[in-house]
Formats: structure tokens, C-alpha cells, sequence
């Protein structure tokens, strides 16, 4: 008699070589596989192209984050490939269930740079850390100096909160063994960083205080 496991695991070797199969019949090979399995043992995890020079292709939870005051929000979280660059309203959207209020100013790569999330802020008066378009000017405006500045703070409170969450709170290699666990570890991982950070703001006002 088989276990649970060994029949689970039978099924998807089974959805593995039906892929495979399909994907070697197809008269166009490069066409990429839908919900490709790459991992027996995980078979919900998709590769996911990053365009890095280091690692090209990744494997894991693809996250999706807004950052308030240094705090860290999960605003979508999924094992399949997805483009963040059409997340910027539902960011926003998000801000304003969060904290009661629409977001003034914002700060996001290239990736969020499109004519759509532009037009979206431009008519709610939300200033972002988009690169102007068309011929530079000479003159240094307010608005050029309030948009070099929050590409300067994403730069470095974002990206550094990533390093910080990977390297300190487990999420650089997440030891779990099921979908919704690792869900859970990076919710966590995610939020107890959030949490000491708060708790570190308070001791040091205290200490002010004091």
C-alpha cells in the first residue's frame, strides 16, 4: 500500500511528464509552460525571471511590498510570476485602508513608471519619484528636488529593509516544507521586523525623554 505522500508525490510526476510531454510536442519550444512544476516536493513553486546578472531565474513567493514610515506591508504575495509595475494603485488603495488618508508623495522603481500610474497620481496631486519625461531642464525646480529625494529614501530605507528581513528575520532561505507555510514564515518573518522596529523607536523616546 502506498501513503498519502508517495501517492501525492506519484500524481505530480505524473502532471511533470504530461508538461514535458506537451512542451516537447509543441511545434513552437520556446513557448513557456503554464504553472510549470520544478520541484516535486514543492510542486506549487514557478520560476520566476528576475533579469539578474547573478541569478537570472528565481524560485520562491514573489512579494510585493509598501513601505510606510519604515514599516513593511505585504500588499500581494504569490508563487507565480507577476508584473509589481500594475500594483501601484492597488498600493495606494491599500495606504488609504491602512492608515485612513491618501498617500501625497511616492516612491517606486522604473517598474511603476508607466503612462497609467503616472496619469493615476498626476490627476489625485500625488508627487512621485518617477524620472520626468521629455528634454531635462537646467533649472532645478521644487518638484525636481521632492522627486530626487524620494528616489534617494526608496533606494535606501526599501531596498535596505529587504537585506534586513533576508539576512536577519529567515526570509533569505525559508525552511518550510508546505505552501501555507511559507506563507506564514514570510508573514511573519515580514512583521516581527516591523514589530522591533517599533520597538526600538520606543526605547529610544523614552530614552530622550528620560
Amino acid at each position: 500500500m502506498l501513503t498519502a505522500r508517495q501517492k501525492s508525490d506519484i500524481e505530480i510526476i505524473t502532471r511533470v511528464y504530461r508538461q514535458q510531454k506537451a512542451h516537447f510536442e509543441n511545434n513552437n519550444p520556446r513557448e513557456s509552460v503554464k504553472d510549470r512544476i520544478v520541484s516535486i516536493s514543492k510542486p506549487y513553486v514557478r520560476p520566476i525571471v528576475r533579469g539578474k546578472e547573478v541569478k537570472s531565474v528565481e524560485f520562491g513567493a514573489k512579494c510585493n511590498n509598501i513601505q510606510v514610515d519604515g514599516l513593511s506591508f505585504i500588499e500581494k504575495l504569490s508563487f507565480n510570476a507577476f508584473n509589481e509595475g500594475t500594483r501601484l494603485t492597488h498600493c495606494l488603495k491599500m495606504h488609504r485602508k491602512l492608515f485612513g488618508v491618501e498617500a501625497k508623495k511616492v516612491g517606486g522603481d522604473a517598474g511603476y513608471a508607466g503612462s497609467a500610474n503616472r496619469g493615476y497620481c498626476k490627476d489625485r496631486g500625488i508627487q512621485t519619484s518617477f524620472v520626468k519625461r521629455g528634454r531635462p531642464s537646467l533649472e532645478k525646480k521644487e518638484n525636481d528636488i521632492i522627486r530626487n529625494e524620494l528616489a534617494r529614501v526608496r533606494a535606501t530605507r526599501m531596498e535596505g529593509s529587504f537585506g534586513t528581513q533576508k539576512e536577519h528575520y529567515g526570509l533569505k532561505r525559508i525552511k518550510a516544507r508546505t505552501k501555507l507555510t511559507e506563507i506564514l514564515y514570510i508573514f511573519f518573518g515580514i512583521h516581527t521586523a516591523n514589530a522591533v522596529q517599533l520597538v526600538r523607536r520606543e526605547v529610544n523616546e523614552i530614552a530622550q525623554a528620560a
